[in-house]
């Protein structure tokens, strides 16, 4: 059921929602909505997408209202508010997830998925990301692996450039907000930026999103339209979900690439372009060129520099560390409070796999603690976690967290000193969020010796880049 006043919205929805075999029911109104649940149509209903402009103020009472009728429905809310204290406040009246708008057609059948009674013991896992403000500096990027903070000193280098990059790593690794912070450091940091998510455009509309399209030049080209790469010359350009781009439009764009010039849909005439692309893919793009459906010229002119973000299942010795720190920021959002953790709490994030990545850590630990009543969060907040990973949990040890710094090997002996200092440092470069001024007097030591022993002990770190 779609409670939604907005005719347009209800078409896109109900047409998505059918992609995947869901059949939309569209109520315009709060009371039409509380009355069809006891209908026969009601009765059969799967999920509830609930716009919040319908009830307005009284959207949490709606949903508190719905959730007492029928407990088991999952509800979902689409608003134009990015306020946390709203996501709090619906998730406590009883929402599984809440959707920003525009919402991405793939973030919206997501939640779907994640959010149906079939799937219902992953309901605590939902992208809630959006509800978080995003920091925009290197000192922001958590982790002390050495695959991760590799590929942070490549970015933090390319950063000081002006040549295109690409970014290739699993959903939820962090593409978006590296992208943020390579901007903030790059000389185009005041020049023009913008975002363009290539997978939530329709294909037929991707080239003039692109390129911009002079009046007239197509049906229902009613005004002439600036492209995103002539709005962002001398600025920067990126372009999410690149592996999506439809073949002409590769086409094209490796062109322009090449030339420094843009003819808009229906233009006799080309603009030069001064611009720097950022392109981010899910996937290899490698992968695609070999496969025949991305184009080895534009692979080639974005690949200037390439940087792979790690996921999180390969730097599970991170966990600690993002653990904390996403506590820090959630505990700052307006109706939550600072919280702590405790070491079983740690073993149990520790010991899954996390197919959302960092993304997905972040909205579990959000939803914790939400309904947190204590002062830390323990194993017992994470119920769906527990039930997924079933009887493995109970053979966790606690001391295998990764939490501290093993002082000894497997068979008993010492570790051998340089390992256990290493170990230190990037524990303290995780627990200071990479502040490498906090970490070395936290350690007692200069920043300058800090940076020697990071290169003597082969530490890669984005700010020694």
């Amino acid at each position: 059921m779609l409670i939604d006043d907005e005719p347009a919205q209800g078409r896109l929805i109900s047409a998505l929602a059918a992609r995947e075999g869901w059949r939309a029911l569209i109520v315009r109104d709060s009371e039409t909505a509380i009355a069809t649940l006891g209908t026969r149509e009601g009765m059969q209903l799967g999920a509830i997408i609930l716009d919040q402009w319908v009830p307005g103020d009284d959207a949490c009472q709606l949903i508190g209202e719905l959730k007492a009728r029928r407990p088991g429905l999952p509800i979902l809310m689409l608003t134009a508010s990015a306020s946390p204290l709203l996501a709090v406040e619906a998730m406590r009246a009883g929402a599984t997830d809440y959707l920003v708008k525009p919402v991405a057609p793939e973030r919206l059948m997501q939640a779907l998925r994640s959010a149906t009674i079939r799937e219902a013991p992953r309901d605590e896992l939902q992208p809630l990301t959006e509800k978080l403000a995003a920091t925009i500096d290197f000192d922001a990027m958590v982790g002390a692996s050495p695959l991760f903070r590799s590929a942070l000193a490549r970015a933090a280098k390319a950063a000081r450039g002006h040549g295109h990059v690409l970014i290739e790593g699993e959903s939820g690794t962090g593409k978006e907000m590296l992208v943020r912070a390579m901007h903030a450091a790059s000389p185009r940091a005041k020049l023009p930026f913008r975002i363009v998510n290539i997978g939530g455009i329709p294909d037929n509309s991707v080239e003039s999103v692109l390129f911009g399209h002079e009046k007239g030049a197509f049906a229902g080209a009613f005004d002439r339209q600036i492209g995103a790469l002539q709005h962002c010359d001398g600025g920067t350009l990126v372009l999410d979900e690149i592996d999506r781009l439809p073949a002409h439009v590769q086409e094209r764009l490796a062109e322009a690439l090449q030339t420094g010039q843009v003819r808009p849909i229906g233009a006799a005439h080309r603009f030069r372009i001064d611009i720097r692309i950022i392109a981010a893919s899910n996937w290899p793009l490698d992968e695609h060129v070999t496969l025949g459906v991305f184009k080895r010229e534009l692979r080639d002119a974005l690949a200037a520099t390439r940087i792979v973000l790690p996921p999180l299942r390969d730097r599970l010795g991170d966990i600690s560390a993002l653990t904390r720190h996403f506590l820090h920021q959630i505990g700052e959002q307006p109706g939550l409070r600072p919280l702590g953790i405790t070491d079983g709490a740690l073993s149990l994030l520790s010991a899954y796999d996390w197919p959302g990545n960092v993304r997905q850590l972040q909205a579990v630990l959000f939803r914790a603690a939400v309904f947190c009543d204590g002062d830390a969060l323990t194993a017992q907040d994470f119920p769906q976690l527990s039930e997924m990973l079933g009887e493995c949990q109970a053979a966790l040890n606690p001391q295998q967290d990764r939490v501290g710094v093993m002082l000894y090997t497997e068979d008993g002996n010492l570790r051998p000193l340089e390992e256990i200092e290493a170990d230190v440092i990037r524990l303290a470069i995780g627990h200071y969020r990479g502040r490498m001024t906090e970490v070395a007097r936290r350690l007692g030591i200069g920043r300058s010796t800090l940076y020697r022993k990071l290169g003597d002990l082969g530490i890669e770190n984005s700010t020694a880049a």
